[in-house]
């Protein structure tokens, strides 16, 4: 049994024909992330979600079983949010530092802490390992991914840049950081990381 299985699985019946209030998911979900990022998976309690979202824990506990269900529930809609536009400046670091608005920064730091926060379970839970995956990751790399492979059409780049690869380097780059190196992710870092890693890597050459 994993650390995440393992969590309170205190439940209350639900009444048969009674109909469940959705309504109030989203910012439950908002709320179990922010507790997620400020103290940690093992020290966050539904007690301490109920609070913040301003809601009954009889009625988190209804819609979810245990602090796994919720958690599990929250980081894969985290995931579900839509992509915005991408840019499109007619380069590609003019494309990658476009992404890099404040707002943009902020999200991916809170992400950042919330990922942090669930390292302790990662390693025991396939399928929470894999919901960080698709929330987390995937969605930058499939942006830089996008921008990458329009670099490559329009000639910008090498012919035979490996665009699945580098995709990935940013992200990879950030954990690091944060995880084993406890530096801060900040707007300048996101920059060298651009200008020293992806366009000297995509063929590009150095960044004027």
């Amino acid at each position: 049994m994993t650390q995440l299985d393992s969590a309170p699985a205190t439940q209350q019946a639900v009444r048969p024909g009674r109909k469940r209030d959705h309504t109030r998911d989203p910012e439950i979900m908002t709320a179990a992330m922010d507790v997620l990022a400020e103290v940690g998976y093992e020290r966050m309690t539904v007690d301490m979600v109920a609070a913040r979202a301003k809601a009954g824990k009889a009625t988190l506990y209804r819609r979810w079983p245990s602090k796994a269900d919720l958690v599990l529930d929250a980081v894969s809609c985290m995931g579900a949010a839509k992509a915005g536009v991408l840019p499109d400046t007619g380069s590609l670091r003019g494309d990658l530092v476009a992404l890099l608005s404040p707002r943009t920064v902020h999200d991916a730091d809170h992400k950042l802490k919330v990922m942090l926060g669930l390292a302790s379970v990662i390693a025991h839970s396939p399928e929470l390992a894999e919901s960080i995956r698709e929330a987390f990751l995937e969605p930058r790399a499939a942006v830089t991914r996008a921008l990458l492979q329009r670099a490559k059409e329009r000639g910008e780049i090498a012919p035979d840049c490996d665009v699945e690869l580098l995709s990935t380097v940013s992200s990879s780059m950030v954990i690091s950081r944060a995880m084993l190196e406890h530096r801060p992710v900040d707007r300048a870092f996101l920059l060298s990381v651009i200008d020293g890693v992806i366009i000297p890597a995509a063929g590009t050459g150095p960044a004027r």
